[in-house]
């Protein structure tokens, strides 16, 4: 989202530069300078966001600056009276696109507060006396953030239809697209590897076939049940179609991921589900640190994951793993009722 929201936010400070200037003659030339300690702050934060460990954290103390930037503003060109006390709610529109409600809810306090500070530490007789001129603008502070709220919750439920599969709520095929970009971003700045393991579910023909699509739907359900509880909070899990899986483990190589995939494969295979015995097969395969080429990584777990079957099904293969010949220990596992 802070990606998004760049172009958009140096438009937003050349159009506040070109408001300061045709005013300038009237209230001074000096209040370009808050704007311009608003604009190095987020330079800065734009140059360290990528490496930051909180980058939740970076971007709120942007966000104060950007705040305090204005109040200081206000409050050295007349406090209730300066035409800028309105602009106090600029930053406060992104915040809904950043953080969750309880984070917006302490931004409204916190401009609320700058404002009260800015008008009432400055020229408390004239609010006093004219109570509309803070009135006013603490509406407008508190509906702006209703509003923007509002239909930044829509926006991500319409994104969240669309990019997430509605019978096992995994990440779906459209969700990937955006992230695979994401991860060649990260994995050339953090030089780190990315592993990924492509999953698919032994005989799940003959579960469809031999107990109907809704017993294949219970299995479905509960299999990425079963992945998302065994895997960490950033691993990322998603449904590709049908029977086959894709679990994305940034910062791992193919010997973490390998542990990983025999996590999953025993989560799934050891309980029966809905009183079937399933397996699933695994295919592994990772990155070298510092790249990440998608297509070519796929390919590789993907083939592995051939491997798997032709050697058994039930069991986790990985790109580097040297053809083997031995018999197959659990090719055909009974479907129990």
């Amino acid at each position: 989202m802070e990606e998004r929201l760049r172009p958009f936010r140096r438009a937003s400070f050349i159009v506040l530069a070109i408001a300061l200037l045709l005013c300038g003659h009237w209230v001074g030339w000096w209040e370009l300078l808050p704007l311009a300690v608003a604009v190095v702050g987020f330079l800065i934060v734009d140059r360290s966001l990528a490496t930051a460990a909180r980058p939740e954290f970076t971007i709120a103390a942007a966000w104060l600056i950007s705040e305090l930037a204005i109040a200081g503003s206000i409050a050295l060109t007349g406090g209730p009276r300066s035409p800028a006390v309105a602009w106090l709610v600029i930053p406060l529109v992104t915040l809904p696109a950043r953080f969750n409600s309880r984070a917006v809810a302490v931004g409204v306090g916190v401009v609320t507060l700058l404002l009260l500070a800015t008008t009432f530490g400055v020229d408390t007789p004239y609010i006093i006396d004219h109570p509309q001129s803070i009135i006013a603008p603490i509406a407008l502070i508190g509906a702006v953030a209703l509003l923007s709220s509002a239909l930044m919750k829509s926006d991500l439920e319409h994104r969240s239809s669309s990019v997430i599969d509605p019978l096992t709520g995994m990440l779906n095929r459209n969700a990937l697209q955006t992230r695979i970009a994401e991860l060649v971003q990260q994995a050339a700045i953090l030089r780190e590897p990315v592993a990924l393991i492509v999953g698919d579910l032994d005989n799940f023909k003959a579960i469809n076939d031999g107990h109907g699509h809704a017993a294949g739907d219970v299995v479905l359900k509960d299999v990425a049940y079963r992945m998302r509880k065994a895997l960490r909070a950033y691993d990322l899990a998603y449904r590709l179609g049908g029977e086959e899986f894709l679990i994305i483990l940034p910062g791992a190589d193919s010997i973490q991921a390998t542990a990983v995939a025999e996590t999953l494969r025993s989560a799934i295979g050891n309980e029966p589900i809905a009183g079937l015995m399933v397996t699933i097969s695994f295919g592994v395969s990772a990155s070298e640190p510092g790249e990440f080429a998608y297509d070519d990584i796929f390919a590789e777990a993907d083939l592995a994951l051939y491997r798997s079957k032709q050697d058994g099904r039930n069991r986790v293969r990985v790109s580097t793993d040297p053809p083997t010949h031995e018999r197959p220990v659990a090719a055909e596992l009974p479907l129990v009722a």
